[in-house]
């Protein structure tokens, strides 16, 4: 049985937190992505890394015209940066990704910060969890 795209996620999130408190900041892109794709392959979770997902367009085909970080049970990407700051095309970048290959949720890790809570942003595509999300902050609850 598939995995919910929410428990995808929540694995994601609990990988990066760990991965970040067990080496800190500092590192290459490529060295957080090896250690999260370990993590979360340990965890039974298929994990596909510098994916080149070609796709069309106005009826041109771009055969190189992605390519992701990470796909996690190919319904989560995942976009890896180890800098003091992500820019806002980051972001960008990656709802654009998540929209061009049909996908609700992404996250932009930026693994330069000094707590990862500074440097983790989930990317929705104009999704609606089914079910309240651990991940997910409703602010009118304060």
């Amino acid at each position: 049985m598939p995995m919910d795209v929410e428990e995808v996620a929540s694995h994601v999130v609990d990988v990066a937190v760990k991965v970040h408190i067990q080496v800190g900041p500092g590192l290459l892109e490529s060295v957080y992505g090896k250690l999260a794709t370990h993590a979360l392959e340990a965890r039974g979770l298929l994990v596909e890394r510098q994916v080149i997902v070609p796709f069309e367009l106005e009826g041109k085909q771009f055969r190189r015209g992605l390519r992701l970080d990470m796909l996690v049970e190919k319904q989560v990407v995942v976009e890896l940066k180890s800098t003091e700051r992500v820019a806002p095309i980051h972001h960008q970048q990656l709802l654009t990704y998540l929209r061009l290959m049909d996908l609700r949720i992404g996250f932009l890790i930026n693994f330069g910060r000094p707590t990862l809570k500074e440097g983790l942003r989930r990317v929705v595509n104009d999704y609606q969890p089914t079910k309240l999300s651990p991940l997910w902050i409703n602010k009118n609850l304060s």
